[in-house]
């Protein structure tokens, strides 16, 4: 049985999480997300998604990164779906 690196639950079901070199054993997303998912520059919000980069720093949300003098980011763009294509193989 492995220990949860933030809870310390010891869990037959606990899995590993490799990241950095490093490895870590977790009982939940719950704790996995609490300990290595990066917080948002702005409003320390925990990001569990691709986050928006800028200057060295990461941001949930466009308007997070207005607050933070980074401007351009939107969180909505308007598009014409035939200006989208995939390949199907």
């Amino acid at each position: 049985m492995e220990k949860c690196e933030r809870c310390g639950n010891e869990y037959d079901n606990a899995f590993k999480v490799s990241m950095n070199g490093k490895e870590y054993f977790f009982d939940s997303f719950e704790c996995a997300i609490s300990k290595l998912a990066p917080e948002c520059s702005h409003c320390k919000i925990k990001i569990i998604g691709h986050g928006l980069e800028s200057s060295g720093m990461i941001f949930c949300c466009a308007n997070c990164a207005n607050h933070s003098g980074i401007f351009g980011f939107k969180d909505h763009i308007e598009f014409e779906e035939e200006s989208m294509s995939f390949d199907e193989d």
